[in-house]
């Protein structure tokens, strides 16, 4: 490998890690100016002040970092860089999966006690009372769940998407037969199933972009050779997907009153009476959407440069073994 081409990798590299960095940072200061109070970078324009500088700074800082990862290991390889952006977002969509199984069966049972009335039995009417309230239920019934869901998901392996799906499927079975059997039907039985639902489509997107399991229109692409597959990879995670995760990221994250902030802020809960607590969860899910596919569009975007190269080790998707 000439010393061209071992530097245009590097190049490679450190532009998938920068784009990381700023991800990572674009996030801490959307928490540090909604969540704390502080100004945000944009106010450094309008006179912030120091923090309004600092949380600029902040970006240069994780930027620097990113370079100085890469120039830790010049010589890594782009498949290696892959496979380990790819295991930790494997990591992060495996704890989502199980936030979401933990918070979907507790609220559910949570809300089937209130509207039982066994609630008020079990924990007393002022706990009772209090878990009636979104803000209450969030921070001290739905964060212990959140904070077990990546407990289980550092201690396991895989990723069970098929047990989410089977969940969606079972929730549905559930709601029929309570409704034509026992004519028994609650706003929660329905607000599960597409808590789950929302869940898998937008969790699973991730994983299916690894596997090349996304539909396309391969007029072109399935013709061409690998390293003109790679170069149409390469510009396809950048332009389009990358591009994509942005816009979610900036919009969902742009004020206060955004549309994933915005619910996440105040517990917002859908009108549904004795429903469940989760609707500020699937703005949620937007952001995991953004993240998961852009730490996987990175992981593409080097593999598609170690095509270009023509670098041995290449990936069998499923998409390809099928």
């Amino acid at each position: 490998m000439t010393e061209t081409t071992a530097g245009r990798a590097i190049v490679a590299r450190a532009f998938g890690w920068i784009i990381l960095a700023m991800m990572v940072a674009f996030l801490a200061n959307s928490v540090l100016t909604y969540w704390f109070g502080l100004p945000g970078a944009s106010a450094i324009m309008t006179g912030g002040g120091a923090l309004s500088f600092l949380q600029v700074a902040l970006y240069a800082a994780f930027a620097l970092l990113a370079v100085a990862l890469v120039m830790r290991r010049p010589d890594e390889a782009l498949r290696d860089e892959a496979a380990r952006i790819t295991a930790f977002n494997t990591f992060l969509i495996r704890a989502a999966f199980w936030v979401v199984v933990l918070v979907g069966v507790g609220d559910a049972l949570l809300s089937f006690m209130r509207v039982d009335g066994t609630l008020d039995q079990l924990v007393g009417s002022d706990i009772a009372g209090n878990l009636g309230r979104s803000q209450y239920r969030g921070v001290y019934f739905h964060v212990p769940l959140i904070l077990l869901g990546i407990l289980i998901a550092a201690v396991t392996r895989g990723v069970a998407f098929t047990w989410l799906a089977l969940l969606v499927v079972l929730a549905e079975l559930l709601i029929v037969l309570s409704r034509f059997v026992f004519s028994y039907e609650q706003a929660f039985m329905a607000d599960l199933v597409r808590f789950w639902y929302g869940a898998l489509f937008l969790f699973a997107s991730a994983y299916t972009l690894l596997e090349d399991g996304h539909v396309r229109v391969d007029l072109l692409y399935a013709g061409m050779s690998r390293k003109k597959q790679g170069r149409t990879n390469a510009f396809g995670a950048v332009l389009l997907g990358m591009m994509l995760c942005w816009t979610i990221l900036i919009i969902g994250f742009g004020s206060s009153s955004s549309i994933i902030v915005g619910p996440i802020l105040v517990f917002e809960v859908t009108q549904s009476g004795f429903g469940m607590y989760v609707k500020y969860f699937m703005a949620g899910f937007l952001a995991v959407f953004a993240v998961t596919m852009m730490f996987q569009f990175v992981a593409q975007f080097f593999e598609a440069v170690a095509d270009r190269r023509g670098e041995p080790g290449a990936r069998e998707t499923h998409a390809e073994m099928m």
